[in-house]
This record gives structure tokens, sequence and C-alpha cells, in this order.
């Protein structure tokens, strides 16, 4: 699939954004990759914006806590 590059920059600042807000002591190894391909996901299916990418993974960074730990 291919992607604006205005939507891959936004993809890129939604992906900081969401990192910036896991504490430290759940920054764990793998997470960033699982967080940039929750992001890929939601834009695949039509998520465009940044809020809402940054919703689609901040809902899900739990979750991939849990499964990476």
């Amino acid at each position: 699939m291919q992607y604006s590059s205005e939507l891959i920059q936004t993809m890129r600042q939604a992906l900081e954004t969401v990192m910036a807000s896991v504490p430290a002591h759940h920054s764990v190894f793998g997470l960033k990759a699982a967080v940039a391909e929750c992001i890929l996901k939601a834009a695949a299916h039509g998520q465009t914006s940044y809020d809402g990418l940054v919703a689609s993974a901040s809902d899900q960074v739990q979750a991939m806590v849990a499964m990476l730990t």
C-alpha cells in the first residue's frame, strides 16, 4: 500500500506521541515496532487523522506491553 508523504509524516508524529506517553517501565523491547504496526493497520483501514491514529495506537498499548513481556 502506498501512502502520501503527508500521511507518512502524520503516522511518524503519531508514533512519537504514543511512545512519549508510555512510562519508561513499560517501554519494553519491540513496543515501538508494535505501535508502528498498529498505526499502519489503522491507516490501511482508512484512519488518516493524527488524533485518530494516536487514539488507535494508545488504545492498544497496554495489550502490546502485556504481550511483549
